[in-house]
């Protein structure tokens, strides 16, 4: 949902993607440990608290984008990253290996942020390092990055290289 920028920072696309797979995969464990506990263990109780935290933490991934950064927070929002948008190349929509995974992780191509889906729009920062954002709606995030990376007049200084898939 990508809307035009404005010249104040105002956020111009915002998306919350659940992490479905992180939910079910923690789910379960804590399901278990609460069932396990009722034996009066404390340490099972500390464990599914773990678990419990973990959710809370990496629950969904929400990006944001202004006319100056792309901003992006997984779960409720203590872990976060703000990339500027001058240090971005170009971007596109790519396809991950189902062995990336999840979570915050290093691929073969550079970092990767993802909770859920095999979908992710990848940037190329001006270095050459790269930088993949997962999400479930790829094409609405490379052009709200392309629309953001619009200089005032108009004119594309960077660029949006396709659907790589």
């Amino acid at each position: 949902m990508a809307d035009e920028l404005t010249a104040d920072g105002r956020i111009a696309y915002s998306h919350t993607q659940a992490g479905t797979v992180v939910r079910v995969a923690v789910s379960v464990p804590i399901a278990a440990l609460l069932v396990v506990g009722m034996a009066g263990i404390w340490q099972v109780y500390a464990l599914a608290g773990l678990f419990i935290l973990v959710l809370m933490l990496f629950h969904s991934l929400t990006v944001q984008i202004d006319d100056v950064a792309i901003g992006l927070s997984f779960g409720v929002g203590l872990i976060r990253k703000s990339i500027p948008l001058d240090e971005v190349a170009m971007c596109q929509a790519v396809r991950n290996r189902w062995v990336y995974g999840f979570g915050i992780r290093y691929t073969f191509t550079g970092w990767m942020w993802n909770v859920s889906g095999l979908d992710a729009v990848e940037l190329t920062y001006t270095n050459g390092k790269r930088f993949r954002i997962g999400t479930d709606e790829p094409q609405e995030l490379a052009a709200a990055i392309t629309q953001a990376l619009k200089s005032s007049d108009g004119v594309v200084r960077r660029g949006y290289m396709g659907d790589a898939r």
